[in-house]
């Protein structure tokens, strides 16, 4: 299981290392709200993503991570915990029920993000993603309820899946700094030249407001 591990994060850190060069900075409204999956997480940090490194960066890099630990885990469980593997089989059943699935097939830099922009104030969307997704939800069957055994017997099972998940993570970030001087060297290559002139464009705009081909005093007349 190491050396297949192994294997997976190496090709997780090509993967996302052959996509930076693609990123750029948005140019649209930030959101409030931060990343839960990102915001402290020793995922990063093995990798040695900090604070200082965009989020769409961070996001695609952990995102991939996330992947191989759900993919772990799914393995795990269907070896070893029936009730629980039984319930995600009805899980899987009832989402496949679903014609409209808007947070599935997503590449790894969007997966886990918000559907639809923070709203304005005084600006009301007309339809969400997440309104479509909701509704779209609401018209399939609610999974059957459970004795009160069961629930205890899965509450068990769920406890296990995630004491293996913390595990597999564990081992996933000892494995990642092995690789934390190629990411480095990618953000320092293709990430901080796009943020410096960011700042050099702000820079430049705040020592001139104006348009320098208005008038005298800055008016058009």
């Amino acid at each position: 299981m190491a050396r297949s591990l192994e294997t997976q994060v190496s090709q997780a850190v090509d993967a996302w290392l052959r996509w930076v060069p693609r990123w750029e900075p948005s140019t649209h409204r930030g959101r409030v709200a931060p990343c839960r999956r990102c915001l402290g997480s020793p995922i990063l940090s093995a990798a040695g993503l900090g604070s200082d490194v965009p989020h769409g960066v961070q996001h695609g890099l952990s995102t991939r991570m996330k992947t191989i630990i759900d993919n772990a885990v799914a393995v795990y469980t269907a070896k070893n915990l029936p009730l629980l593997q039984a319930e995600l089989d009805q899980q899987a059943a009832r989402n496949r029920a679903r014609s409209y699935r808007p947070t599935e097939g997503l590449d790894p830099e969007f997966e886990g993000l918000p559907l639809d922009p923070d709203p304005v104030p005084g600006a009301p969307f007309l339809f969400t993603l997440t309104g479509l997704a909701r509704a779209e939800e609401s018209q399939v069957p609610s999974l059957p309820p459970l004795s009160d055994e069961a629930k205890a017997a899965l509450r068990r099972e769920v406890a296990l899946a995630d004491e293996y998940a913390n595990l597999i993570g564990r081992e996933v970030c000892g494995l990642l700094l092995q690789h934390r001087l190629r990411i480095q060297a990618a953000v320092a290559e293709f990430v901080e030249p796009q943020i410096e002139a960011m700042l050099a464009e702000l820079a430049d705009a705040l020592d001139a407001p104006f348009d320098p081909r208005d008038p005298p005093g800055g008016l058009p007349f």
